[in-house]
Parts: structure tokens; sequence; C-alpha cells
């Protein structure tokens, strides 16, 4: 039987999609639940499962074509139903074969499931199979050798997210070699990481040939996350968006810049002492950001001209009533800005598990369009890679965006003309002055300035 699959909608608003990337050609299996497209919209790119267990019969719309949600995109042949409908007859034992059974030696565990024509849970591996080595004693998952029986080892990814899938792309892993640490056997994102820090040899199976050097040449494709000198790049239509966008803000708003130094030593030894404890209970790692986010939110609220917008209508100055902080994030071929909803009624641990979450699903690609709608201001993180100032460009639609920096130890001259060594950081704030004048600006970083002072040594997240 064939199925005809459609555009998605990917989210209340968005009303047509780009396909960016087929997964599976024409001709190709496919499994129930298993990735075979890559869609991109204006908020976010997503991966597309299949709904059935069938063959690629044809693709319907090329790469890069933007189409409707609802038009027809590819034809899967449904495989299966008639085993399905009509099992197997169980053959009549004999004296002769049940003589041969109960002379036989016991067979293997894994001879078993093979001769009882079962397939095997995914990530499920007999001790037999298993690879002793000193990384197994440590901890660090194993890989084990690939069974030769293929339609067993398909059965391995069914288990696999298309986000784990992707990830073992990317680091030429074999998922079906990688002992999985999730639920029933599962291979998660961090099997595939783990098994992406062996020796080639032991990540992959059968091992991949070389990467050739990135030389400008026929057989070389160079992409905005692995650029090749002397080579174009062809744009990703997300990347087309974020370009756009880019422009759009830049030639609508008139950015204005300013720059407050903050000393972050209290709040700095206030996050070092409840981080070990923190990441054990909550298995997030505590960082600056969400101390940063939740001192933005008590600015926003004593300058609420932060929180607003400019309307053409009018025109006019509307002020959001929600605070809604979005998190600027850099991923190789992408940004994204997922938003953290209502920050304002959030404690600091509530901040770092909503941020940790959207981090972590950015990284995978598995965030959704809701994620990243509704923001009124932004926070981007800019030190983590050791920027000292930036002037980022503001996120169409909102007043303004707010760095943190890179934090340094430096010698300052206290209150007392002591001098101290203290852990500083630069906060950089860009503006819509359609929205805000440089009074209220400078009032805002002042006001965050003190307030991450004021903040720490001690106290409850």
């Amino acid at each position: 039987m064939a199925t005809t699959i459609t555009m998605p909608q990917l989210g209340e608003t968005v009303t047509e999609g780009t396909v960016e990337r087929w997964l599976k050609k024409a001709g190709d299996p496919v499994e129930k639940y298993e990735a075979f497209l890559e869609v991109s919209t204006d908020k976010v790119n997503s991966e597309v499962p299949s709904p059935i267990t069938g063959t690629i019969r044809e693709l319907l719309v090329q790469e890069g074509t933007t189409v409707p949600t609802g038009t027809p995109i590819a034809v899967i042949d449904e495989v299966g139903a008639a085993s399905k409908s009509a099992p197997a007859a169980k053959p009549v034992e004999t004296a002769e074969t049940k003589a041969d059974r109960d002379t036989a030696p016991p067979k293997s565990r894994d001879a078993m499931a093979e001769s009882a024509n079962l397939e095997p849970v995914p990530g499920f591996n007999l001790p037999q199979l298993e690879v002793k080595s000193a990384a197994a004693s440590s901890g660090t998952p194993t890989m084990v050798p690939p069974r030769s029986n293929g339609q067993r080892e398909e059965a391995a990814l069914r288990g696999v997210s298309p986000a784990v899938r992707r990830l073992a792309r990317e680091h030429h892993i074999d998922v079906r070699n990688v002992r999985g640490s999730g639920a029933n056997g599962r291979v998660t994102a961090d099997d595939v990481l783990a098994a992406a820090k062996l020796t080639p040899s032991a990540a992959t199976a059968p091992p991949e040939a070389p990467r050739a050097p990135s030389k400008p040449g026929p057989g070389n494709t160079s992409t905005y996350a692995d650029p090749i000198p002397g080579t174009t790049i062809h744009l990703s239509s997300m990347r087309r968006i974020i370009a756009e966008r880019m422009v759009e803000s830049r030639k609508t708003a008139p950015h204005a810049w300013s720059m407050v130094e903050v000393d972050v030593t209290n709040v700095w030894e206030w996050r070092k002492r409840q981080d070990d404890r923190f990441e054990r209970d909550t298995g997030v790692k505590l960082t600056l950001l969400p101390f940063f986010i939740r001192a933005v939110v008590e600015s926003l609220a004593a300058f609420p001209l932060m929180n607003s917008k400019f309307l053409t209508e009018g025109p006019s100055i509307h002020v959001e009533k929600d605070v809604n902080i979005g998190i600027a994030i850099g991923l190789p071929a992408n940004l994204v800005v997922p938003v953290i909803k209502h920050a304002d009624k959030l404690s600091i641990k509530g901040i770092a598990l909503a941020a940790g979450d959207l981090i972590e699903r950015a990284r995978k690609n598995k965030l959704s369009t809701d994620d990243l709608k509704e923001g009124t201001f932004t926070v981007n993180n800019t030190g983590a890679n050791g920027s000292f100032a930036s002037a980022p460009i503001i996120n169409a639609g909102q007043a303004g965006i707010v760095t943190m920096e890179t934090v340094v130890k430096r010698p300052m001259v206290q209150d007392d003309d002591s001098i101290a060594i203290r852990f500083m950081m630069n906060s950089c704030l860009s503006l819509d002055h359609r929205v805000v004048d440089g009074y209220v600006a400078s009032g805002f970083l002042a006001d965050l300035k003190k307030r991450l002072e004021s903040m720490g040594p001690r106290g409850a997240l």
C-alpha cells in the first residue's frame, strides 16, 4: 500500500516549509519513526520521521524547494503487511527432530534468538560480544563488533532518536556498534560523544576511509559548518533567513551601544560553591548564565521600556507584559534564539534548568517552533568563546540585547584604596534608539551591574 507524505506544519504560525535535505533517496528502505527528511522553516530546522515502515517510491519535491504545508512531498510503499496477516505455520516435530533436539548441545542466547527469528533489543549485547578493554572498566562506553545479519543490524537502529543518528553521522560513528547506556540499552548522545573520543579503529565498524584534505575540487562540497578555502558556500534556507533578518534589523532599528564593567567575584564564588551539588542533583551544570538572566529580568522590571518594541502603526511603543528571555546559541551551521517563557517567574534554579534544556535540545536539533517565538529581550553569552566586548545585532521586534563577556581576574582598587584580585566581566548592550534613549539604557546597565555585584556569595538558588 502506498502512503503519500505531505509537508508537515511545524508550528501554529508556520504555513510553509523548505525541503532542506533528503536523508533517503528513491528505492531506499525506511523504518517507522526513522528520519528521512530535513525540513527548514523561518523558525527552525527539523527532521521528519517516517510514519510507516516501507520503501521510498518517489520524492516529489527537490531539495531547496519551498512548498505550503500539506503539499505532497514523497510516496512510501508500506511493507510487511502480508507477513503480519499470515503468521508462519508451526513446524510439526517428528521423532527424528525430537532426538536431534534432545542430543544437541545448548545454544547460546544469540543463536537461540536467531533460530527463533527474533530481533534483539536495540543496544542489547551478549557478554561474549563485548570488547573487553581498560575503557570498559573505567566506565567508558564500549564498542561491540558488527553483527553479520543485515536485518538485525537495521533493527538495532530503531530505538535511536533522529538527533542521535545525526550526531553519529557528524562524528562518523556507527550506532549499531555502540553499547547504549539509556533505558533498555538505548544509545544516547552521550554514548556517541564518548565513542567519538575512542581511536578511529574502535569507534567505527567497519572503519571508514580517512577524510580527504579540504581542498577545492569537483568532489568536495563546502558548507557553513565545513568551509573549504577557495570554494563558494551555497546558503541553506536557515542561513538565508538569518542573513535577511540581520540586514532587516540593522536597516530598521537605529542601533546604539553601551558597556559597563561588573565585579562578579561574589556571584562567581556562589556559583562555584553550588556547582557540584547542583549538577549532582539536577544533571545540569551550573554556569553564570542563570544568575545573569535573573539579574536581567529584575532590571527589566525596573526599566520596562527595555522590555518593549517599536510599532510602525501609529507609530507607537508597545510595553510587553510578559518577560520572555531569548538565549542566543551559536551552532556549527546556524544561530538559534530559543526563549525562556515568563523568566521573571523563575528562580535562579528554574532559569538554570530551563536554559539547560533549551541549550541541550538546540545542540541536538530538537527545538520546536514554539521554543523560538514570543521573545521580548535577548541575552547573548559571547564570553563563552573569550570575547572581551561585542556589539550584537538586536533581534528584530525587540528593544535590546545584552551580552555576558568573558570573566577575567584582574587587580582592582577597592574602596579603601587597597588592591585585590577580583573576577571582572564586561556587559554590553545594543539598543533600539527609537524605543529608548541613552539615559534609559545606561540606567538599565547600571541597575544590572548593581544587582550582579550584590548577588552572593551565599543564598538560596
